[in-house]
């Protein structure tokens, strides 16, 4: 291999190196991502435990788990002499970054606010792809939350959490819209958060019922450290 051919293979690994050093310094930095998939049991994820390990193996596999500690973006209900439980009191003070180092959200407020950056583009997986909206087949914009706009749980008057994410037969579960596309043009039905509820053949809380209404089970994972 001659001087000048040397020169040039060296000068290509140099650029290739370069250029892969932003992805990787942002993917460090990832704080925020919807799952790819769901756990598959409807809204039986065992619980927030079952929940926040699923958000931590994702995040492992992806290569931005530990150290980070990740919990899934949702609330429960009061039941069995246990207070109720927020999602937005479970996943840190922000600010929020998505794998490409878009910030989502700088701090709570700012994400249940309308101004935070949330929208089919930014709200990606923690592979980087965009989840499949409306107007997709199959569409899975139906992100699990069991919280209402603010983030706080829902009374206990009416189950919107699948029996505090253990049950795929009984209840039903508030759903977010990850795009921000609902069927009408209001706040509720393009909320990231609280666009409707799940409902179909079962009841609401079954891996079909999520199927249904364009949903699949996916929670928004955020890292609360």
């Amino acid at each position: 291999m001659t001087i000048i051919a040397r020169i040039s293979v060296a000068a290509a690994f140099a650029l290739a190196v370069a250029a892969a050093l932003p992805a990787q310094a942002q993917t460090a930095n990832t704080s925020f991502f919807v799952t790819s998939n769901g756990i598959g049991n409807g809204g039986n994820l065992g619980g927030l435990a079952g929940a926040d390990n699923h958000c931590q193996e994702l995040a492992q596999a992806a290569g931005f788990g530990a150290p980070k500690t990740w919990h899934a973006y949702l609330s429960t209900q009061a039941a069995d002499g246990k207070p109720a439980i927020n999602a937005r009191d479970r996943i840190g003070k922000g600010p929020w970054q998505n794998v490409k180092g878009v910030v989502i959200a700088k701090d709570v407020a700012d994400l249940h606010s309308g101004a935070n950056n949330l929208t089919k583009q930014t709200a990606l997986s923690e592979k980087g792809e965009v989840i499949n909206g409306r107007g997709d087949t199959p569409n899975r914009h139906d992100v699990l939350t069991g919280s209402q706009g603010d983030g706080t749980a829902f009374a206990a008057t009416e189950d919107r959490t699948c029996k505090n994410w253990t049950s795929s037969t009984q209840g039903s579960a508030m759903l977010g819209h990850s795009d921000r596309i609902g069927l009408r043009d209001d706040d509720a039905s393009k909320s990231w958060n609280a666009s409707h509820p799940s409902r179909g053949p079962d009841g609401g809380c079954s891996q079909a019922d999520l199927k249904s209404t364009g949903g699949d089970g996916l929670l928004y994972c955020f890292a609360a450290n």
